[in-house]
């Protein structure tokens, strides 16, 4: 089996799937997206041309497969010992709930605030960011009242795709809106998922990159 991952190592969604390669134990080449480079953005384009990453490819079934997601639930076919969806209807029904409330309202609301600190002066957008805001404010509240059971992760006791989904999700959204002084079993939560060596490595491979976490627009009176 020949497993490719497309990806870079700063990208959530890309940190999303390294957590379930890593918990599956599954051997891989990364290769990775550099869109500064002309060739490897060039490269990407043609393997996906929404060039939104990752993207995985299993050459020895001629498969590629963006969306995180959708790599997951691969991932899970091809090593189910690993656990990463629920055997029961039902727990797996909830486990994929929960990886779209992690993916929809916490991650996607954190990457529009973080990308409008990257808009160009007089480009940006504060209402949307608000609104961003407010957005993952509420979904803090719907994870903390989903954590009233004392599980230990998000769908209960077994680390799951809902957990793949909530670590890098929760590691940028407490960068830009913090967590933990008003979610206690939030952030008991988050640091479970920081105590899984599956999520650990990833950060470690992602430390050089963290410089390029952009800090907040400075605003000027007018």
């Amino acid at each position: 089996m020949t497993l490719i991952l497309w990806s870079h190592p700063f990208s959530s969604f890309a940190q999303k799937v390294l957590i379930a390669l890593y918990e599956t134990a599954l051997p891989f080449e990364a290769r990775l997206i550099d869109f500064g480079s002309e060739a490897s953005a060039a490269a990407f384009r043609a393997l996906w041309p929404l060039a939104k990453m990752p993207v995985l490819v299993d050459e020895e079934r001629g498969l590629t497969l963006p969306e995180s997601t959708i790599i997951i639930e691969y991932l899970h076919g091809l090593a189910p010992a690993a656990g990463l969806l629920p055997r029961e209807s039902g727990a797996a029904l909830k486990t994929r709930l929960l990886d779209r409330l992690f993916d929809h309202y916490v991650m996607h609301p954190m990457q529009k605030i973080v990308g409008d600190r990257l808009r160009p002066d007089g480009k940006d957008d504060p209402f949307g960011a608000l609104q961003a805001r407010e957005q993952l404010r509420t979904a803090y509240g719907v994870i903390e009242t989903e954590l009233a059971d004392r599980r230990t992760f998000a769908s209960g006791h077994a680390f799951t795709l809902a957990d793949c989904a909530a670590a890098p999700a929760l590691y940028y959204a407490d960068l830009v809106e913090p967590f933990r002084s008003g979610c206690p079993r939030l952030a008991a939560y988050f640091d479970r998922l920081l105590a899984r060596p599956s999520f650990a490595r990833v950060l470690r491979e992602a430390e050089p990159y963290r410089q390029n976490f952009p800090k907040p627009r400075v605003r000027t009176s007018r």
